[in-house]
């Protein structure tokens, strides 16, 4: 009887190690060997399927698709045993946060490897399908106590851009002289997504359907452990934890030591290999929308990995050292760092789950609401933000609150009529801090990105931060609009995007709008200055003009007001010159090497998928007179136009301003402008005093450089709301600078929003840069011939987070100087 049984058992040991050496590795699959080509991604999607095919460790998840209609999808990696019991898994994990009632615990260690979020740093798309086949081969003991989720590309559409236009130009052999087509990649380049974003800074933001998408699976697992594989320059080693200063002040003990574990144990492998890295330099946790600090926030070992290589290494390149960095190097790194992160993170999968759930027991905030007041559609707005990262809130109604007022900076007192309340006490409540708090805490001023964040100064809301709990309910303002049949006209008021939307639907229709540029009262109501007014008497030709108007305002979620008279209460009524028709802008934004991709992407994204107003996307290569005669508005992004605009060119285009253009112009992209006849714009420059030369030791020069720079703070400025650029705003706008770049106030034109006071209100700002910023230009507006010039030296659009200045867009595009739409 032993010995049968003996025998059945020798079968099924014989049975399961046949049946793994049927399993293809990846280069079996593809038929070359891994490493001596880029793989397309529905060749890396097919491999996924065949792998979950002939395996039952691997379980696919598609969770949508891109912009291009590539396939998102997660493959679930651990024994058969855990996969037949993944959802209990997952919600025993989940109850250490807080969400569900399962009281079951567990000891499995969830590991998530996200490869490839920017599309040209394409090696971790290939070494996550290497890891795959070994976990499943070589490493399944790992996978007895650990759930492995691995998204093999985050960024399809951008992968494939750099792979399709890599794998048309290389040479064959590969050429690995830097000098070669295939290490120079063109715009925009492989990094961003199809709307040229930046997908490791939408993690909190959420504006593109990948991160949407991502995070409805992201939530629904919380891990503990995250890793966002990245390449840099073709010079540098290898990069992994710990990370560098500043952590954010939410991130525990436990997490900052085992990220040193974790770091050691990689060197372990690197060093046999002889292999150089570096670690705690240059890539800090504070900003809440990459990879490794948004999961950090959400309780996670939260990490970035930066392998050398990026869209300039192709599959080979002779770096600046003279050694070879190939493909094959890159993938063998990737996969490394891979595989150690689960070894150890199986080997502590009990310490994981311990210290997981002491992250979401913490409950000793400062501040355990805050409370948010404004208009409605940007109440709603953040509600769907925070419906996206499943943060809990709710609404109050006259309430009295107490506590820290971030319009003045200072302890106050109020009623709130009607606000939102996101309060602490829910298990997201480390995130809610990071992302609601006032200022955060620096604990170094040298970081990778922007400094301050806050999403009340983001989103344009009045806001108390409370140290007691609000008392909120679930019941949210509703819109219904039911405009009246014989109305002499319509008014719709001008506070936020959705009303810009709102225009850009009616005139697109062939409705003529109007709107005001005083305020006035009518039927007991007032209204601002930039308020929409249809008219009956302007409309004439279109049927059921009540009932199609009504359609379109619902839509756009937009409250109207019937006007039963043209004969106003108070101010000017109807017919007035101030009263103005709005034309048609043929808007065309510059696109092409002269932009920074970026800063295109957001002004594409943002008529494409917010206005959805048309526009034309121009090449700069391609412009000419000839090119502007066909609009009336034109948009710069960020950018360095000097190449392109030369002395006969800014003429050209000034001759087009004057007789009726627009030029919209953001960010760097005013270089250009800088003490040019007529442009009416210069630069402040720096005080003398700042400027003389001290001597400072190499060390310490790249603290001292600091001094000079703004990285990402936030600054209150004054507005004139009179001038049509800022309709729809009060008396101040917070604004997010991110740069030192300043310019005096229109000395002949209309200086819009301004700064006074330079004292950053959250973020980092050096002492002789804030200094230099006195007295400077935010936004305004010069006049040339019948045409204008728009300065934006602050980019309201930037990363499409920045809620509060997309106002000031719209304006610019629809309202300012719009009668000179007649070129």
């Amino acid at each position: 009887m032993r010995r049968h049984i003996f025998t059945l058992l020798s079968f099924f040991i014989f049975s399961i190690s046949a049946f793994s050496q049927t399993i293809q590795s990846p280069s079996e699959f593809l038929g070359y060997e891994l490493g001596t080509r880029f793989t397309n991604h529905y060749q890396v999607v097919d491999y996924f399927q065949y792998l979950a095919k002939a395996s039952n460790m691997i379980q696919l998840q598609e969770y949508g698709k891109t912009n291009e209609q590539r396939l998102l999808q997660v493959a679930y990696v651990s024994t058969a045993e855990n996969l037949g019991n993944l959802e209990t898994i997952r919600k025993n994990h989940l109850a250490n946060a807080g969400i569900g009632t399962t009281t079951n615990t567990t000891n499995k260690a969830v590991v998530w490897l996200s490869y490839n979020v920017h599309g040209n740093e394409s090696s971790s798309t290939e070494a996550s399908m290497q890891t795959t086949y070994e976990l499943i081969t070589q490493k399944k003991a790992w996978l007895q106590n650990t759930v492995v989720i691995v998204d093999p590309c985050i960024n399809p559409d951008g992968r494939d851009r750099y792979v399709n236009w890599y794998n048309q130009v290389a040479s064959f052999p590969y050429n690995s002289s830097q000098k070669a087509k295939e290490h120079d990649e063109p715009w925009p380049g492989g990094r961003p997504n199809h709307y040229l974003f930046d997908l490791n800074r939408d993690w909190a933001w959420a504006t593109q359907v990948e991160t949407r998408q991502r995070l409805k699976v992201y939530n629904k697992w919380l891990p503990h452990i995250h890793v966002d594989f990245h390449e840099q320059g073709i010079n540098e080693p290898y990069y992994f934890a710990p990370a560098a200063e500043p952590f954010h002040e939410v991130i525990t003990d436990w997490q900052r030591d085992f990220q040193t574990q974790i770091g050691k144990n990689h060197a372990g492998y690197f060093d046999k290999e002889g292999w150089l890295y570096f670690t705690k330099e240059r890539f800090d946790l504070l900003y809440p929308s990459y990879g490794d600090t948004y999961p950090t926030f959400n309780g996670a070992i939260g990490m970035t990995y930066e392998q050398a290589g990026h869209g300039r290494a192709g599959l080979g390149i002779i770096n600046d050292e003279g050694d070879l960095l190939s493909l094959k190097d890159r993938i063998a790194h990737h996969h490394t760092t891979g595989l150690s992160t689960v070894e150890i993170s199986s080997k502590n999968a009990d310490k994981l789950n311990l210290e997981f759930k002491k992250f979401f027991s913490k409950n000793d905030f400062t501040y355990k609401s805050y409370v948010l007041e404004g208009n409605q559609n940007r109440i709603n707005k953040l509600a769907e933000l925070l419906d996206r990262h499943e943060i809990k809130y709710g609404f109050t109604s006259n309430s009295s609150v107490k506590g820290f007022d971030y319009e003045s900076s200072s302890q106050k007192s109020t009623t709130v009529p009607f606000g939102l309340v996101v309060s602490t006490n829910q298990p997201k409540a480390n995130m809610v801090k990071v992302l609601f708090e006032p200022n955060a805490t620096l604990s170094d001023s040298l970081t990778y990105d922007i400094t301050a964040w806050s999403i009340p100064y983001a989103y344009g809301l009045k806001t108390v931060a409370s140290k007691t709990l609000v008392a909120s309910d679930p019941i949210n303002k509703v819109f219904a609009v039911n405009a009246e049949k014989d109305a002499t006209a319509y008014v719709a008021r001008w506070n936020t995007v959705n009303d810009a939307a709102f225009l850009s639907d009616l005139l697109q229709k062939g409705f003529r709008v109007r709107f005001s540029e005083k305020p006035f009262t009518s039927g007991g109501n007032t209204f601002d200055s930039g308020s929409l007014i249809i008219t009956r008497s302007d409309n004439k030709n279109i049927e059921d003009l009540h009932k199609k108007v009504t359609d379109i305002a619902n839509t756009s979620e937009i409250t109207l007001s019937s006007l039963k008279s043209g004969f106003s209460d108070t101010g000017v009524d109807l017919g007035s010159p101030d009263v103005k028709e709005i034309k048609m802008p043929k808007v065309a934004v510059m696109s092409g090497k002269a932009t920074r991709s970026l800063g295109f992407g957001e002004l594409w994204y943002f008529f494409e998928q917010e206005l959805k107003f048309p526009v034309t996307n121009i090449n700069s290569s391609d412009f000419s007179a000839n090119t502007l005669n066909s609009f009336n508005v034109l948009v710069l992004p960020d950018g360095n136009y000097e190449s392109l605009f030369d002395e006969e060119k800014l003429k050209l285009l000034k001759n087009w301003v004057s007789r009726g253009g627009k030029v919209i112009a953001i960010g760097s992209s005013l270089k250009i402008f800088e003490g040019k006849d007529d442009f009416g714009l210069s630069k402040k420059e720096k005080d003398e005093e700042d400027a003389k030369k001290t001597i400072v030791s190499y060390a310490k020069s790249e603290r001292e450089k600091i001094s000079n720079l703004i990285t990402g703070a936030i600054f209150k400025t004054k507005v004139d709301n009179t001038h049509p650029l800022a309709f729809g705003y009060g008396e101040s706008y917070f604004t997010l600078k991110l740069g030192s770049t300043a310019y005096n106030y229109l000395e002949k034109g209309y200086t819009v929003s301004y700064l006074e006071d330079t004292k950053a209100v959250s973020g980092f700002a050096g002492y002789k840069a804030a200094k230099n910023i006195e007295n400077t230009l935010v936004f305004g507006e010069h006049r040339i011939g019948r045409g204008s010039m728009i300065y934006m030296v602050d980019n309201p659009m930037f990363r499409a987070f920045w809620e509060n200045g997309k106002l000031f867009f719209a304006n610019a595009v629809f309202l300012v100087n719009n009668t000179s739409y007649e070129l």
